[in-house]
């Protein structure tokens, strides 16, 4: 309904056209088995790992995997370069014609509910900035570990719309209604030491990070 609403139709108008996102060089997110342990990386750091539809469908192959092979017992989700994920790709936004279809992707198609199911075998360790789906899909895993440089914000209000990634379910099931009602409405950053306080991930930690361009 958002999708379709004046507000987003605005912000659409405002940004201007804007051509498709360059196809990913490589498989946006690497795969690595050690034991009974999988590593996911995003891996579109030319992008900030921004959540677009390549990287999502990769993402959502490799949860599959941990899903359908019970010798997995623990997942770790990471990023390369200087973000582990800066949200949805705006050079996607309002591509798609029919806003019911865009409402069933972005719920059914999504890596949310894959890493709610993975929650008790799941660990993903935050760097940089993470935006919108960068927060929304990391805060249903069991754990979540952020450098302490680490930023969150949830912009989605700016654009006329709310978290679409899961964020509605994932964030208030952390921090409560409240305080995930401030972040949705104000957009306002929050860091790391702050997302400990209100429980968003569940430790700070200095982290090593592939810093690739």
């Amino acid at each position: 309904t958002l999708q379709g609403g004046p507000e987003f139709a605005r912000w659409l108008e405002e940004r201007g056209p804007r051509p498709l996102p360059p196809p990913a060089p490589a498989e946006p997110t690497s795969i690595a088995r050690e034991g009974d342990t999988l590593h996911v990386t995003l891996d579109r750091p030319e992008r900030r790992n921004a959540y677009g539809t390549q990287l999502r469908d990769s993402l959502v192959e490799a949860l599959r995997l941990a899903l359908l092979d019970d010798s997995i017992e623990h997942v770790l989700l990471d990023g390369a370069g200087p973000s582990f994920c800066a949200g949805g790709d705006l050079d996607e936004f309002g591509r798609t014609p029919d806003t019911a279809i865009a409402h069933l992707i972005r719920t059914r198609g999504g890596a949310g509910r894959l890493v709610a199911r993975l929650a008790d075998r799941i660990e993903v360790r935050l760097h940089g900035h993470c935006v919108g789906a960068g927060i929304e899909i990391p805060a249903f895993a069991g754990r979540v570990v952020a450098d302490p440089a680490t930023v969150f914000r949830l912009p989605e209000v700016s654009m006329g719309l709310i978290p679409g990634a899961g964020g509605t379910v994932s964030v208030p099931r952390r921090i409560g209604r409240w305080r995930a009602m401030h972040l949705f409405v104000t957009a306002a950053p929050l860091d790391a030491q702050r997302a400990l306080e209100w429980g968003l991930v569940d430790e700070v930690a200095r982290q090593s990070i592939s810093f690739r361009p």
